[in-house]
């Protein structure tokens, strides 16, 4: 078993090194590192680190370490996230449905989750779609708007 430290660090070595892409490309590069991880590992790993999704000089969003480590603004974060990578946002009853560019649902639903908002019951992410589920067709309402409001530059 793998201590977490060293995990955490090797991850940072690679996302600066590798053009890692995806969290399955992460965790194969983990395991081929000699790192026994599993997806909600890679996962729990990435939030702890504050990936975010970076446009690559070839046109292509891949993890990096953020800029300045241990600063957690949320709000700076999230509007970042959702002005570049949120194409439309909609509600059904106590869902948002967050369409996102391709690769980019998974960011913005780490975002959302880390709010720690009391209304939210939980997030599914895809490829370039998001569920987040609301306990109630008010709070879903309310999140919509808000994230229409981030969406604006």
């Amino acid at each position: 078993m793998q201590l977490k430290e060293p995990r955490q660090k090797k991850i940072l070595e690679l996302v600066s090194r590798q053009g890692i892409e995806t969290q399955q490309a992460l965790a194969a590069a983990l395991q081929a590192a000699g790192f026994g991880v599993t997806q909600a590992t890679v996962s729990r790993d990435i939030r702890e680190l504050n990936l975010v999704k970076e446009l690559g000089v070839d046109g292509r969003y891949r993890y990096a370490a953020p800029v300045r480590e241990g600063v957690r603004n949320y709000s700076d974060r999230l509007k970042k996230i959702f002005q570049e990578s949120v194409t439309s946002v909609a509600c059904a009853q106590n869902l948002v449905v967050l369409k996102t560019l391709p690769g980019l649902a998974s960011a913005a639903c780490s975002a959302i989750d880390d709010m720690g908002a009391s209304d939210l019951a939980g997030t599914l992410a895809g490829d370039d779609t998001a569920f987040l589920a609301m306990l109630d067709k008010a709070a879903a309402e309310r999140l919509c708007r808000e994230i229409e409001g981030m969406m604006r530059h």
